[in-house]
C-alpha cells in the first residue's frame, strides 16, 4: 500500500536519515521521534499504519512504548529494533505481542521489506495466490478431462480444497465464483467415475480404493503396536476441508504421520457406512451374519446401536492376536468429559474407538434450527463453526492428554456431506425412506440424470427390501423432493449439508494417523 504512515522512535534517527530518504522515494510517509514520550503523543494525535521503535531509548523504553501503544490500538503493526540479542528480550517483545524484530544495523532494503510484509501483506498475498490458482485452474481443467483413477481424484479433491481454503481468506469474489464452479464441474465428472466403476470395486475389492467395510482390515489393523495404545477416533460427519482445519490445531501436541483417504461405501449414511466400517462387512453381509442387529431403512429403532458388538466380531474374526480393546460412543459434552476422566484406564488397552457424533449433529441441526443455519449459512462458516466445536471440545482435551502418552492416534470419519442446491423430483411410495440423497423402494419415479440407479440391490451388496425395490443416489449437489408440498421442501432444505449420496466431499474422506510429539 503506497503512501503507507509510518511512526519510527529512535534516540538517534538523525543516523537514519538515509534510510528514511529511501524510504520517502518509495512513497511511505515517515514521523520520526527521539523518544518513547514523544512518540506516544504523536501515536494518540496522529494516524499511523505501523510503528518502528528503538528498544534502548532514554525515559520510555522500547518495550514499554510498545506496551502502551498496543493498550491504545492492539492492532497497530509494531516493529522493535535493537542491538541487544539477548533471548530473554527476544521472549519479553514476543510476549508483548511485537510484530517483528530486527536486529541493528539494518539496511533500508530489510527495513523496506518488514513494511511490505506489514503493511502490504493482504493484497500481495491475494495478487500471488490468485494468479497461482489461475495457473492451476487450467491444469485442473485439463486433468478432469482425463481417465483417472481413484487414487488420481484423491489428489484433485486434495487439490480443490487447497485452493478453496486459500481463496477462502481472499475477498475476491471472482476467484471463488471459479472456483464454485471447477468444483462443480469435477463432482460431475467423479459421479460418471463412480457410476462407472463402483459395482465393479464390490467385485473385485482389491482393485478399487479402501472401502468402510475394509477399513479396519487394511488400515487399522496394520497399524496396530504391541506396547503401544491406539485410540481410533471417528467424528462422525467430517469433511476432508472439516478436518484440515482441526489439524491445524492437533499438530501443535502432535506430529502427522500419515494422511491419507478412503472411500465411503453408498449409501454414503451412519447406517450403512459406519456399520460396514465396524462390521468389516458390507450391508448384505451384515444381514445375513447378524439378521437380529442389522436394521433397514423401513425397521423401527436405531441404527446404529450394535457397532461394538460388530467390532468385536470382526476383531475376532480377521484379527489373529488377542487384541485388548474398548468401545465409546460421545453424544453430549459431559460423556465427552467422562471419556476424559478415563484416559489413564483406557491406556491398558490395545485400541480404543471412540466415536463422536457432534459433527453429525451439527448438520442436521443446520437443517432444523434457525440459529444453526444462520452460523452456517455457507461452506467457509460451516468450517469455521467445526473448528470453534473443537476448540472447546472434550475431545481437544483428550488428545492433549493423550499427546503426553506413548500412544498412536488416529482420526477419521464415516463419510463427509455435501450442501445442496438443485432439487429433483422423485416420487415413491410411502414405505420410501427420507434421506434426501438417496431413495430405497419400489416403484420409485425419478429424474434419470440426476442420479445413480441400483435396480438390484443385492448388486451394491445392499439388502432388498421387496423383490421389486431399489436405491437410487443423488449426484453433485442435488436432493430429492415429494412434487407435493415441493416449494415448502425447496424454501426449507435448499443449501442445506445433506449426505447420503454421490459427490467428492461425501465419498472421499480423511484418515489420519498422529503420535505425539
Amino acid at each position: 500500500m503506497q503512501n503507507s504512515k509510518i511512526l519510527w522512535a529512535d534516540d538517534e534517527i538523525d543516523l537514519l536519515k538515509p534510510h528514511i530518504l529511501f524510504l520517502n522515494e518509495k512513497g511511505y510517509d515517515i514521523t520520526t521521534a527521539t523518544n518513547g514520550n514523544d512518540a506516544l503523543e504523536l501515536f494518540k494525535s496522529n494516524y499511523f499504519d505501523l510503528v518502528f521503535l528503538d528498544e534502548n531509548m532514554p525515559g520510555l523504553t522500547g518495550l514499554e512504548t510498545l506496551t502502551e501503544i498496543k493498550n491504545s490500538n492492539p492492532d497497530i503493526p509494531i516493529v522493535l529494533i535493537t542491538k541487544n540479542e539477548e533471548e530473554y528480550l527476544m521472549e519479553d517483545a514476543i510476549g508483548s505481542k511485537i510484530d517483528d524484530y530486527l536486529i541493528k544495523p539494518v539496511n533500508p532494503k530489510q527495513i523496506l521489506l518488514t513494511i511490505k510484509k506489514l503493511t502490504q501483506n493482504k493484497r500481495l498475498v491475494s495478487e500471488k495466490t490468485t494468479m497461482a490458482y489461475q495457473q492451476d485452474f487450467r491444469n485442473l481443467g485439463m486433468i478432469l478431462n482425463d481417465n483417472l483413477d481413484f487414487n488420481e481424484w484423491v489428489d484433485v479433491y486434495k487439490k480443490l480444497v487447497y485452493w478453496e481454503l486459500s481463496l477462502e481468506k481472499l475477498e475476491d469474489e471472482g476467484m471463488h465464483e471459479v472456483l464454485t464452479l471447477q468444483k462443480a464441474e469435477a463432482n460431475m465428472q467423479f459421479c460418471k467415475f463412480v457410476e462407472k466403476n463402483y459395482l465393479n470395486w464390490l467385485k473385485n475389492p482389491d482393485s478399487g480404493p479402501v472401502t468402510s467395510n475394509q477399513l479396519f482390515k487394511k488400515k487399522l489393523f496394520p497399524a496396530l503396536e504391541n506396547n503401544k495404545p491406539t485410540f481410533f477416533i471417528l467424528i462422525d460427519n467430517l469433511r476432508y476441508d472439516q478436518w484440515k482445519m482441526i489439524n491445524s490445531i492437533i499438530t501443535d501436541y502432535f506430529r502427522l504421520e500419515e494422511e491419507d483417504c478412503y472411500y465411503s461405501i453408498l449409501p454414503t449414511a451412519t447406517q450403512y457406512a459406519r456399520n460396514a466400517i465396524f462390521s468389516g462387512l458390507m450391508p448384505l453381509d451384515m444381514e445375513k451374519r447378524f439378521p437380529s442387529m442389522w436394521q433397514n431403512d423401513e425397521d423401527e429403532g436405531g441404527k446404529n446401536l450394535y457397532e461394538e458388538q460388530f467390532m468385536g466380531d470382526q476383531i475376532q474374526r480377521s484379527l489373529r492376536r488377542d487384541c485388548k480393546y474398548s468401545y465409546t460412543k460421545v453424544l453430549t459434552y459431559e460423556q465427552g468429559k467422562e471419556v476424559n476422566e478415563n484416559i489413564n484406564n483406557l491406556l491398558g488397552n490395545d485400541l480404543n474407538v471412540i466415536v463422536y457424533n457432534f459433527v453429525d449433529m451439527l448438520s442436521h441441526a443446520r437443517t432444523d434450527m434457525a440459529m444453526i443455519r444462520e452460523l452456517a449459512n455457507d461452506e467457509a462458516a460451516y468450517r469455521s463453526l467445526t473448528l470453534s466445536w473443537f476448540e472447546h471440545s472434550p475431545l481437544l482435551d483428550a488428545l492433549k492428554k493423550l499427546s503426553q502418552k506413548n500412544v498412536k492416534v488416529i482420526i477419521t470419519t464415516d463419510h463427509g456431506t455435501i450442501r445442496v442446491k438443485h432439487a429433483s423430483k422423485v416420487i415413491g411410495d410411502r414405505n420410501t425412506n427420507t434421506n434426501l440423497r438417496y431413495k430405497q423402494g419400489k416403484n420409485l419415479n425419478f429424474i434419470a440424470k440426476d442420479v445413480f440407479h441400483i435396480k438390484n440391490p443385492h448388486d451394491a451388496l445392499l439388502p432388498r427390501l421387496h423383490v421389486s425395490s431399489g436405491f437410487i443416489f443423488a449426484k453433485e449437489d442435488t436432493y430429492f423432493v415429494y412434487p407435493n408440498n415441493y416449494n415448502q421442501f425447496v424454501n426449507y432444505f435448499n443449501e442445506t449439508f445433506q449426505h447420503g449420496g454421490i459427490s467428492l466431499e461425501e465419498m472421499i474422506v480423511p484418515y489420519v494417523t498422529y503420535t505425539p510429539k
